[in-house]
């Protein structure tokens, strides 16, 4: 079939005509649908917070030109009203449009100056009067914001343990991906206990019940503090029921530092150490029952804001709680001490608190029982008198206390002297007076509790255990895994035969022995014996007769 050069023509045409129509058509339907404005992808980074907001301020037309790195604003309007009335109150002006706003703020705003909070706390605090809507945004995922510029800060009703609101972050967003990583600053804080023996501070030490126990609390505020007018600590402290509350309030003292890292070594009493400052007479200590409350000075006012921000802080407390009558003793539960921290929430809601993980130090005290026995048999003996001087030089007394005065104890019907609730060290003894029939022993022997485990990292690790060992005559025997307790003995020899009321045989309280010196039971006891030796003799010799 031939086609002609015009009827081709004509369907050429034809055909463009269709296309024509058809893209128009589209052209249509695409002017009739709503128009979406650019978008950007913005991810917030960091490991405080886990929600944030983010408040638009201006819409804009954002582009990157050719060849630059920074991207360029256009068409700035306010978002809303609210984000207008908010950035008016921030600067203290009005402005006649929105463009010429986003020039002040671009020269005003910078990293965590007065401008920057006020204007979030204008956007967050009282903007929110104004039914202003967040969009919220949570770390480590990508969001999608609208082109123009926007503030993000941490959404503080959501902020948990060891959390703080962080610095307010102005961002323009455009299309393309960036992130953000707000700052803020965390404050920590740690309780250790004084091992009296050594002067260390640890997570774990023993003592004698009654002694003094020292116990420290540290508080550290890292640098990066920015936005507040003024910035307190709380440390709230449980002592466990065997620890003695009722010295607390009376020895406490408040010691301040600016800058971070340094170890405390000193006990209480010392002032002005090493740049520390005793602020206890600026504090306010609030016990009751076995916990109490110590609120530290305003660091801000204190140090300076410049400072805290630049250096940070410690502050550090110190106090006396020793072991009472109702702790527990030896190493299965302790007599742990607890304290967390309480601190400003968020430069944005300074008025709430947040609050640090617990943490904890533990005090042990351990049981010795202490036995007279002889060293024919182990058997117990009742009635020595013995002198027992601890590691400060305390000689015990019959009631289990220790004082600085010349005493003596003697020992129970079973041979016991008890030492409860006492310090690890080393334990001297000598013998005033010997059971009766028994050598005393001259001179002191040693009697040395070693302690290992104390020293760790946190007390959930610790796993302290006691050893004992003795010079002769004493003697270590064992100790209880379950309860820790002690077993020692003090051995005495029986005295040389042939002195006057020297036993034979051992005299102890869990047996007996014959009774020497009643000759008239003893006569009646051998004549059978002998009458019977007679019958013997004479019967062999009869024998021999008839033989």
């Amino acid at each position: 079939m031939q086609i002609s050069i015009s009827s081709f023509a004509r369907h050429v045409r034809r055909a463009l005509a269709l296309t024509l129509a058809f893209l128009g058509l589209v052209l249509v339907m695409t002017m009739s649908l709503p128009v979406e404005a650019m978008a950007g992808q913005v991810t917030v980074t960091g490991d405080n917070a886990t929600d944030y907001q983010a408040y638009q301020v201006f819409n804009a037309d954002v582009v990157t030109p050719q060849g630059q790195k920074d991207a360029v604003a256009s068409n700035i309007s306010w978002a809303n009203d609210a984000a207008q009335a908010a950035v008016e109150s921030a600067s203290g002006q009005s402005f006649s449009t929105a463009q010429e706003a986003a020039d002040w703020l671009t020269q005003n705003l910078s990293d965590g100056n007065d401008v920057d909070y006020a204007l979030a706390k204008a956007l967050v605090v009282e903007g929110q009067k104004d039914s202003i809507k967040p969009v919220a945004l949570t770390a480590g995922k990508a969001s999608e914001l609208s082109d123009g510029y926007w503030l993000i800060v941490s959404d503080d009703s959501k902020l948990g343990e060891s959390q703080a609101g962080t610095a307010p972050v102005f961002l323009l967003v455009g299309s393309g991906t960036q992130s953000v990583a707000p700052k803020s600053a965390v404050p920590t804080v740690q309780k250790h206990v004084q091992e009296n023996s050594t002067g260390q501070w640890q997570k774990a030490a023993d003592a004698t019940v009654g002694d003094d126990v020292l116990w420290r609390l540290e508080a550290t505020v890292p640098a990066g503090l920015q936005g507040y007018g003024t910035y307190k600590v709380w440390f709230e402290d449980t002592l466990s029921a065997g620890l003695d509350s009722s010295e607390v309030s009376s020895s406490a003292r408040v010691y301040v530092k600016a800058g971070i890292g340094s170890d405390w070594v000193y006990s209480t009493g010392e002032k002005d150490t090493a740049g520390w400052q005793d602020v206890t007479s600026q504090c306010v200590i609030t016990p009751d029952g076995q916990s109490f409350e110590v609120r530290s000075p305003d660091l801000v006012a204190l140090l300076g804001a410049d400072v805290l921000a630049r250096q940070g802080a410690q502050v550090c407390v110190i106090y006396n709680a020793p072991l009472n009558q109702r702790c527990n003793h030896g190493a299965a539960q302790g007599n742990p001490n607890t304290v967390h921290l309480e601190y400003p929430k968020s430069p944005l809601h300074g008025d709430e608190r947040s609050k640090t993980p617990d943490d904890k130090a533990t005090a042990y005290t351990w049981d010795v029982l202490l036995t007279k026995r002889s060293t024919l048999g182990d058997a117990v003996l009742s009635g020595a008198v013995l002198d027992v001087v601890d590691p400060q030089g305390r000689h015990l007394r019959q009631d289990g206390s220790w004082g600085s005065g010349a005493s003596t104890v003697t020992t129970d019907e079973r041979g016991r002297v008890s030492l409860s609730g006492v310090d690890s060290g080393t334990y001297l003894v000598s013998e005033a007076k010997a059971p009766e029939g028994y050598e005393r022993f001259d001179g002191t022997r040693q009697l040395v509790l070693t302690v290992s485990g104390l020293d760790v990292a946190q007390v959930a690790s610790a796993r302290p255990t006691i050893q004992v060992s003795a010079q002769s005559p004493l003697r270590a025997d064992s100790v209880e895994q379950s309860t820790s307790l002690v077993q020692a003995s003090v051995l005495n020899t029986p005295e040389t035969p042939g002195q006057p009321g020297t036993p034979t045989t051992p005299t102890s309280t869990s047996g007996s022995s014959p009774k020497m010196g009643d000759n008239a039971r003893l006569a009646l006891a051998l004549v059978p014996a002998v009458l019977g030796a007679v019958l013997v003799v004479v019967a062999v010799r009869a024998r021999r007769r008839e033989d």
